[in-house]
């Protein structure tokens, strides 16, 4: 009897759930990138400064 009562039940909220309606957006999806760009601008400056310390040790003691 149970089950009866939880399956009525589901098809009951699933009747008056009402509709799904898809549309397409009114503006076009952004995609914004500039993560990608600043991380490579941070890894690149990173290695020249690297490379400028292990070039010039003088410059940079420890």
């Amino acid at each position: 009897m149970r089950k009866a009562t939880i399956m009525t039940a589901s098809i009951a909220s699933l009747a008056l759930g009402g509709c799904i309606q898809v549309k397409a957006p009114d503006k076009p999806i952004e995609i914004n990138l500039n993560v990608k760009i600043q991380q490579e601008v941070v890894v690149k400056l990173q290695r020249d400064a690297q490379d400028l310390i292990q070039n010039n040790p003088e410059l940079f003691p420890q």
